[in-house]
């Protein structure tokens, strides 16, 4: 399958790096994560496009034949300009749809208020990794189930910190007084491409230029050391955080459509 969305060319290349299996079945794709098995969009059926109402009920099938442990239903569809109304089908069937926002840069700036009170630098020892669990776990949903979610976060920490260090990126923190307050990574995701992950404030930091200083110091990193011609990164176009990511000098150029359907407890 010839994926031409740039968010899920580089999702699926980060999955690759972090040892997700990932299956060309010709008409869609299988993406599997034995090593963290809660990891919603580590274990997802990518299609082509948006299908027939008609062909909902087969891919759904689908999903459950590739996963059949799973509690969980997570469906992806290529294509850069889809809309949430062509997967009616799939929230008639009580599956949540997503439409989020692709982004790109060339270059970036600094935010219009950079914080210079926090230290922003790269995750190295084992209390930064450990911080970085306790970061994820802080800005989660509160309907989600606190031990699943931290057993996912453990994992996909472990994950990321495998990767970096293998040398394929970093990934950075604003700490204050040694707390990390926020955090992201970059990683290189095909041939001079770099894309963010996880872009995550402590709720009770946000709106003090953390994050945006942030994106700003980690996208000189993806330029001067992965040799990056562009930075990627995927928003919710309807949350707030996306102003940040303009702030520094991304824009939209595609558009990504998911459905998912979230176990009764878990991430």
């Amino acid at each position: 399958m010839d994926v031409t969305s740039l968010g899920y060319r580089t999702d699926l290349a980060l999955l690759a790096l972090g040892g997700s299996v990932i299956e060309d079945r010709g008409d869609h794709v299988v993406v599997r994560s034995p090593h963290n098995p809660g990891h919603w969009w580590g274990n997802f059926l990518l299609l082509p496009d948006p299908p027939a109402a008609e062909h909902t009920d087969r891919w759904l099938a689908r999903f459950a034949d590739e996963f059949p442990d799973a509690d969980h239903i997570a469906l992806g569809f290529d294509g850069v300009d889809g809309t949430p109304d062509a997967l009616a089908a799939f929230v008639s069937r009580g599956l949540c749809v997503e439409r989020q926002a692709v982004m790109t840069a060339s270059s970036v700036h600094e935010p219009p208020r950079p914080n210079q009170a926090a230290e922003y630098r790269t995750l190295a020892s084992d209390t930064d990794w450990e911080q970085l669990v306790e970061l994820r776990i802080s800005c989660i949903d509160e309907g989600l189930d606190s031990q699943t979610f931290r057993e996912f976060a453990v994992a996909k920490v472990a994950t990321v910190r495998r990767i970096v260090e293998r040398g394929h990126g970093a990934w950075f923190g604003a700490f204050e007084e040694g707390r990390l307050v926020s955090g992201m990574g970059l990683f290189r995701a095909g041939v001079g491409i770099a894309r963010f992950q996880s872009v995550e404030t402590l709720p009770e930091a946000r709106g003090r230029g953390l994050a945006g200083t942030l994106v700003h110091h980690a996208g000189e990193y993806g330029f001067s050391r992965l040799g990056a011609r562009k930075l990627v990164m995927v928003a919710d176009p309807d949350y707030v955080a996306i102003r940040v990511y303009r702030s520094v000098g991304f824009t939209e150029t595609e558009t990504q459509l998911q459905a998912e359907k979230p176990p009764t407890t878990g991430t």
